[in-house]
């Protein structure tokens, strides 16, 4: 595995839900964590072969912009409006029928209730993942061929 790869894992990881990844590929071994306590302060690990190195996920600092107060979280939740279409299943995400076809739905589309919004795919079935709601779709919370969990958003729809 080399550096650009274990990079763009990073990056994945850092932009997903996911709190703890870990890799081993022969000798190779990736552990990433997102939690306040590492896995060998929690157990520690005793082996003979070499320690995994561990990576955690890096903090995005911007210095032009300065970290939003609490009040201006609280803020731009209020402003957030619509229901939510969540994962039913864990898998991965298909915002499109095929690689050469356009996405089922995009930001600002209008949809009634049992329109295909994705498919997700688990254990090599697709799934197809309907609206739940009549309305708009404010927001896509996710991405074309992520992994996504039980529970997790997927469709912001603001319903008429």
């Amino acid at each position: 595995m080399n550096i650009g790869e274990i990079k763009e894992l990073l990056n994945q990881f850092d932009h997903s839900s996911l709190t703890e990844f870990d890799l081993r590929e022969g000798s190779f071994e990736l552990y990433m964590n997102k939690n306040h306590e590492s896995r060998q302060q929690a157990s520690p690990i005793v082996s003979p072969v070499a320690q995994p190195t561990e990576f955690s996920a890096p903090s995005v600092v911007n210095a032009a912009q300065p970290e939003p107060t609490l009040s201006e979280k609280q803020e731009t939740k209020k402003e957030v409006v619509g229901e939510v279409v969540k994962s039913p299943i864990v898998g991965v995400v298909y915002l499109q029928p095929s690689p050469d076809k356009p996405a089922y739905k995009s930001v600002g589309d209008t949809v009634k209730k049992g329109e295909v919004l994705c498919i997700i795919e688990a254990m090599k079935l697709m799934n197809e993942i309907t609206s739940e709601f009549d309305g708009e779709i404010t927001e896509i919370l996710i991405e074309n061929e992520e992994v996504v969990e039980f529970h997790q958003p997927l469709f912001r729809i603001k319903t008429n």
